[in-house]
């Protein structure tokens, strides 16, 4: 089962330029010696992040990129133009593994960031380098090596600024249908998402974000259980994680130990990740008679000793959900801030 994007591509340097064998004949100057010059070294590849960039789908059409080789040099002293690089655009959070070996050889997750994928060969010797005191006259000269070639298996992992926890029908799929353009499967019965979905939340014009709707956690899912495990590995990534718990769950259980199952699973897969920032969305309200659902709220709150933010939404009414966009696009622009002060 793919939970990531994946492609395969072929990458092939260029191979360095051969050296030249030459002597120079000009008029008036007899024994002129060698002039064979150098050739130029090959291109290289090289995979760089770009943020406009969201699947790995371009692959699936292209898939052999091959750097220019470099020329071979000349007679006159003249050395031989190297090949140019190639660079080859791919979405941030791209891993790079050597499809051959299983080698990781590294990952993009930064605009502008480049990863040397294939490195080009080496330029060939003219003859006009060997010349010394005992060799006048070298014919010898050195043919370039040839570029790197690889088979590079390429995977797009879960990149988001909020990420969505919660027990299966939580509503996950649903707020992130309610706030975004995605369109996950939903249903009225339990049942866990198989497959993480992203939805870009526009909030206005240069101002927006990426969420993450993560399948659902079950107990034991840092330990293999379940469908979860395979994802919390993505949680790492956001800045922002947002808990979502059903105030109101058809089987009766209590939404408090919904919130401490998850909460027991984030520390056994990472203390550091059970520590990132969390905020506490009590979901479902709309089926609350309206003059119960403030107590119900403050309860489940009260028990749970929380302290951080709080938010009351109905994903499928959508009330709620404007304010809470609000304030998690406030507070993401404010991360941003602290890490460019910080870096």
């Amino acid at each position: 089962m793919k939970f990531v994007d994946e492609a395969t591509i072929r990458v092939e340097a260029g191979k360095g330029g051969a050296g030249c064998v030459s002597f120079r004949r000009e008029k008036f100057i007899p024994r002129g010696g060698p002039d064979g010059g150098d050739g130029g070294d090959g291109g290289s590849v090289w995979l760089e992040g770009d943020a406009n960039l969201n699947t790995l789908a371009d692959f699936r059409y292209t898939r052999r990129f091959r750097a220019e080789n470099g020329q071979p040099g000349q007679g006159g002293n003249r050395t031989g133009k190297s090949g140019a690089d190639l660079v080859v655009r791919v979405p941030l959070g791209t891993v790079v593994f050597d499809a051959d070996t299983g080698e990781e050889m590294g990952e993009i997750t930064r605009p502008g960031q480049r990863l040397l994928v294939a490195r080009g060969g080496f330029h060939g010797i003219g003859n006009a380098r060997y010349k010394s005191s005992t060799n006048r006259a070298p014919r010898q000269s050195t043919p370039g090596t040839p570029g790197e070639a690889r088979t590079l298996r390429l995977e797009l992992r879960v990149l988001a600024d909020v990420g969505l926890v919660g027990l299966p029908n939580a509503g996950k799929s649903t707020f992130i249908r309610a706030v975004s353009a995605a369109r996950p499967k939903v249903a009225d019965y339990p049942f866990t998402t198989l497959h993480p979905n992203l939805g870009v939340v526009s909030v206005e014009p240069h101002r927006s974000f990426v969420v993450a709707d993560i399948p659902g956690l079950i107990e034991g899912a840092a330990e293999g259980a379940g469908l979860g495990v395979r994802f919390l590995r993505h949680l790492a990534r956001t800045r922002l994680l947002l808990h979502l718990v059903d105030v109101a769950p058809a089987d009766g259980s209590d939404p408090v130990e919904a919130v401490r199952a998850i909460e027991r699973e984030l520390a056994r897969f990472s203390p550091e990740l059970a520590a990132r920032e969390r905020w506490l969305v009590l979901n479902k309200i709309d089926l609350l008679p309206p003059d119960e659902r403030a107590a119900r709220c403050e309860d489940i709150v009260r028990r749970l000793e929380w302290d951080g933010p709080v938010f009351r939404i109905s994903a499928v009414t959508g009330e709620g959900t404007r304010e809470l966009v609000g304030r998690i696009m406030d507070r993401l622009e404010e991360r941003a801030a602290e890490e460019a002060a910080g870096a």
